[in-house]
């Protein structure tokens, strides 16, 4: 063991292309290379020495800890891409009010019609647009404390886009969402684009949100609405992830269990819509204990995957990184029992100018938690984001850094990051 880490020190260190992109400074001449400003926003990492491992890190999570106020009204969308029709809930944060909606996560309440149209304007303050973890919501606590020193008091919007039957929303098909599910993201910042035009839109996710959002950035590649986004604990490549699971003790019978369970309750809230579906077999989905049983009995066959083992080549992340066209700060911990670091893309982060992966040799998965409770991750996550929105020129890194000939040059003309096996609309 590190002896550093028995005093909550966590080693910190970052990979990255060679040379990354230069950031137009908006108040100098002189532009910031990519790599030394995640350097700069990046804290020493010291962390509630009593935490000294990967695994109370993430059992810590589960411990109810202080409360972190965050008010929502919620808007539920009707897809407009036909393949993946349905609603989807979205959050957005609003000051606080009296009253919430009862069959609504804490501090949330509707939109009325009336007043949800009047919400566009001209403003130009940022938005943040996030993307929580599996089966979790806008209620996650690891998600409020990146939104609050964003929200409060520094000038911020935010909103938060739930996967499909999370976070107390109701699914309309009989499926649920899955870890390549972009196409919500994708329509709520086109609608973002439009009711805001002068905002710029920043992207953040966690865990597996994390992986849906890099997944969306390589999709969009040069044509990404969003102008720069951050990481946390995404677990890059799903199925060397569930092997690793499997191996051990620990992470079959405690990770891999919980995830399976969590995934079971889920479907049993939605159980009446999704046994609508004629390739969902409602009693072997509900014999499963597993997270990777879940993703056999369920996700593969309603995606149309022969294996959970394909559903996870075809949803992973790291390839997609190669395709990200924004900068992306990602943050990962070495010791995290979930999101491995045999799964991280080091390789990949040296072959795209555009992002820079940070690891800390301690923080377990979401964790990271400091003595007196406070996130570490949230440090350097909100001041990558508030960094980047007020001193950089993020529209004119749009235009003169996004799909250079050098970037174009790093991946050979025979390999496309973004070809899927499945096939749906990007």
């Amino acid at each position: 063991m590190d002896f550093w880490r028995l005093f909550g020190y966590a080693r910190t260190c970052f990979y990255s292309h060679v040379s990354t992109i230069d950031l137009p400074a908006k108040l100098s001449d002189k532009p910031i290379n990519l790599l030394d400003f995640c350097k700069q926003i990046t804290p020493v990492c010291r962390l509630n020495p009593l935490l000294f491992n990967g695994h109370l890190q993430t059992f810590w999570t589960t411990v109810k800890s202080y409360d972190i106020p965050i008010f929502y009204k919620r808007y539920v969308f009707s897809a407009e891409e036909p393949a993946f029709a349905g609603t989807f809930a979205v959050d957005f944060v609003v000051k606080a009010y009296q009253g919430a909606d009862e069959s609504l996560p804490p501090r949330t309440a509707y939109y009325g019609d009336a007043e949800f149209e009047s919400v566009g304007s001209m403003d130009t303050r940022p938005m943040l647009v996030a993307l929580h973890g599996l089966s979790g919501g806008s209620h996650e606590i690891y998600l409020r404390h990146v939104l609050r020193p964003l929200v409060d008091g520094g000038g911020w919007e935010a909103c938060v886009v739930n996967s499909r039957g999370c976070a107390r929303s109701k699914i309309t098909t009989g499926v649920l969402y899955n870890a390549r599910a972009t196409w919500d993201i994708r329509q709520v910042v086109k609608w973002l684009r439009k009711t805001f035009p002068n905002r710029p839109l920043l992207g953040i996710g966690f865990s597996l949100g994390a992986n849906i959002l890099v997944n969306y950035l390589g999709e969009e590649g040069d044509n990404c609405e969003l102008k720069a986004a951050v990481v946390c604990s995404n677990p890059w490549n799903l199925e060397v992830g569930s092997i690793m699971l499997q191996s051990t003790w620990l992470g079959h019978e405690i990770y891999s269990k919980e995830m399976g369970t969590s995934m079971r309750r889920l479907f049993e809230e939605h159980v009446n819509e999704l046994s609508k579906n004629s390739k969902v077999n409602v009693e072997r989905v509900r014999k499963i204990n597993y997270l990777y049983e879940f993703d056999r009995e369920l996700q593969g066959p309603t995606w149309g995957y022969p294996t959970e083992g394909a559903y996870y080549r075809d949803a992973s992340s790291c390839d997609s990184l190669l395709a990200v066209r924004v900068p992306l700060l990602a943050i990962n911990a070495e010791d995290d029992p979930i999101a491995v670091k045999q799964a991280i893309p080091f390789m990949e982060f040296q072959q795209n100018p555009f992002a820079v992966l940070c690891t800390t040799s301690l923080g377990g998965h979401l964790g990271w938690f400091e003595t007196g409770g406070g996130r570490w991750f949230a440090k350097p996550a909100s001041q990558f984001l508030m960094k980047m929105a007020q001193d950089i020129d993020v529209d004119t890194l749009s235009n003169s850094a996004s799909g250079g000939d050098d970037v174009a040059s790093s991946t050979p003309p025979f390999f496309n990051p973004m070809r899927r096996k499945l096939q749906v609309a990007c």
